[in-house]
């Protein structure tokens, strides 16, 4: 059998991460016409479709939410190979780690107040990987998601955001929404999953609905993916009230519900106090730091 096509999976891990085909063409420095190419000879390749193109934004089908899932784990062990391999070289940068969700949600709207404070620090955003563990080699900070707190030789952490959830659609669907969601009417206008069926499955219990065998609708492997869908009025998705703030105060989103799952997860921001830095690093770190808690404290008044 031959080889499968390594541009094409880079291609589909990009789209399947990011959630658009032109911000994973703009994120690759091709065209998107380039990635929609390369997404098509990798399902020739597999022999099975691995979106559903049939919505605003592509959804990955669970044969591709597999692969992707797999595919982000290869890319970032190759990334922390070749990284290792390379000599330790620092341009002065604060180097932020994020997962998805908290980049594009909460962090990246948030920067030009950062800079506009701060314009002497130089600062670079990346990707952090949910269940993947972060390299402070080479991160000075990083957010998180997860059961516990990050724990650690030298390793901080402090909760960031809470993780409770509740179902959220768009203002298209609520019209038709009873004062509190049933199973039937969840399963008439669709499920959204995060990952697997567990988070409704939960909700739909602790509500008192039945719960059925099998739970139908698009899992998406990725918050963002999930948030899209949930604004695209594709179906009813549980999130985060702390995550999608900014899409409830402006009515893209609307609560359907006060009974809440997944309070036992947080957003975590952790830092270690292992790898050697200059003064004009900690200062930097710090006051990214005291922005944060900042902004934190803003959104809370």
């Amino acid at each position: 059998m031959a080889q499968p096509p390594l541009n094409a999976l880079r291609a589909f891990e990009a789209v399947a991460r990011i959630g658009s085909f032109r911000a994973a063409a703009d994120s690759l420095f091709v065209t998107q016409p380039a990635v929609s190419h390369q997404i098509r000879h990798l399902e020739e390749w597999v022999g099975a479709p691995l979106f559903d193109r049939s919505g605003r934004v592509p959804v990955l089908l669970p044969r591709g939410a597999s692969l992707a899932r797999d595919l982000t784990m290869a890319f970032d062990a190759i990334d922390a190979a070749c990284r290792r391999a390379r000599p330790a070289v620092s341009d002065g940068a604060l180097v932020v780690a994020a997962i998805p969700s908290v980049a594009i949600c909460w962090l990246i709207p948030r920067l030009p107040r950062f800079r506009v404070q701060h314009p002497e620090i130089q600062l670079r955003v990346v990707y952090a990987h949910h269940g993947h563990d972060i390299d402070f080699a080479t991160t000075d900070l990083a957010f998180t998601f997860g059961d516990s707190c990050p724990a650690g030789e030298g390793i901080s952490s402090r909760p960031f955001l809470s993780g409770r959830s509740v179902p959220v659609a768009s203002p298209a669907l609520v019209g038709s929404a009873p004062a509190e969601p049933t199973s039937r009417w969840l399963l008439k206008v669709g499920l959204l999953h995060d990952s697997d069926p567990t988070g409704w499955r939960t909700w739909l219990s602790r509500a008192g609905q039945a719960v059925p065998d099998r739970l139908p609708g698009a899992i998406f492997e990725d918050f963002n993916l999930l948030r899209a869908a949930a604004l695209a009025g594709q179906g009813v998705a549980l999130c985060s009230l702390a995550m999608i703030k900014p899409d409830l105060a402006e009515g893209r989103l609307v609560p359907l519900s006060d009974i809440f799952v997944l309070e036992d997860f947080d957003y975590y921001l952790t830092q270690s106090g292992m790898v050697p830095m200059d003064a004009a690093r900690r200062r930097a770190r710090q006051a990214f730091l005291s922005w944060i808690e900042a902004e934190q404290a803003a959104d809370a008044g």
